[in-house]
């Protein structure tokens, strides 16, 4: 069984929790020799040879997922935090984290944010796309500038998983992370009008206990890329889709250009969203395109 976690990592330290206290850890040299790394949100075995010595971690547990960026393992949820306006609502991002997010087994919660700079017809839009996300199966929080209620809208979600943040730059990540923990006093930077995107600085990654949980303390991937998804798993990245695969005529149907598939005939009767088979397309020729790996 682990005896703890990482919960820090920082200048090739390890600050595993154990019992409610931090404790210092140098990672064995044979995780090195294996290509492996010690990451935040593992869990692991050390050993300590005395009272003040640091620990050294002998064994890291299974994950039940791992990202590079940020450096973080057994992560539970993700908040993506996409603003609907400065920059405008952009979906085929939202779909891309989303796919991304399902492919790793991590459940998004979709947070949009400046819903108050909307006009009254902007405004119709983006609730019918909240209706659409929602009846696929996803949480959808709305907040807008300076919201006095988000961490209240927040906080039933985190209690008891490790949650990221993720999302475009410029969309209110560092505010959201400020607001979650305020201790971290993020620099929030103006989106740069000339590129239309916000400015951000990499920081060490470190889980804080938030609201009976764990929240890493630095906004997430800003971008996603496909590298790791083969083109027959990218239907079970659309919850939609899976739910309608079994009753497509040929078993493994990419719904592409088979005969009899469901898919294809759910968005032809509205049941499925035509802009999400879209970016199913779209996706599946990234990931065709893609060159082959030796």
């Amino acid at each position: 069984m682990p005896n703890g976690q990482i919960r820090k990592a920082l200048s090739g330290y390890y600050y595993v929790y154990d019992e409610g206290k931090l404790l210092q850890c140098r990672g064995r040299g044979v995780f090195r020799k294996r290509g492996e790394q010690p990451l935040v949100g593992d869990f692991v075995e050390y050993a300590k040879e005395n009272e003040g010595s640091d620990g050294v971690i002998t064994k890291i547990y299974p994950r039940k997922n791992a990202l590079i960026r940020p450096p973080i393992a057994n992560v539970d949820q993700a908040i993506l935090v996409f603003s609907v306006k400065e920059p405008d609502f952009n979906l085929i991002l939202l779909d891309r984290f989303l796919v991304v997010l399902e492919s790793h087994r991590i459940t998004p919660i979709i947070c949009l944010t400046k819903m108050d700079l909307l006009s009254e017809n902007e405004k119709d839009d983006i609730q019918a796309y909240i209706q659409i996300y929602q009846e696929i199966g996803y949480e959808v929080i709305e907040t807008y500038k300076n919201d006095p209620t988000l961490l209240a809208k927040l906080e039933p979600f985190l209690k008891e998983k490790t949650t990221v943040l993720a999302g475009q730059s410029g969309v209110g990540k560092s505010t959201l992370l400020n607001t979650l923990i305020p201790q971290l006093n993020l620099k929030t930077g103006e989106i740069s009008q000339s590129l239309g995107r916000g400015k951000h600085t990499t920081r060490h990654v470190e889980l804080i206990e938030v609201a009976g949980g764990l929240v890493a303390d630095t906004p997430g991937f800003s971008s996603f890329d496909f590298e790791h998804i083969e083109k027959e798993d990218l239907t079970a990245c659309f919850p939609e889709f899976e739910r309608k695969k079994d009753e497509c005529k040929f078993r493994g149907c990419l719904h592409l250009k088979e005969p009899q598939c469901a898919v294809k005939a759910g968005v032809e009767s509205g049941e499925i969203q035509s802009f999400r088979y879209e970016h199913y397309l779209d996706f599946m020729q990234e990931i065709i395109d893609r060159k082959p790996r030796y």
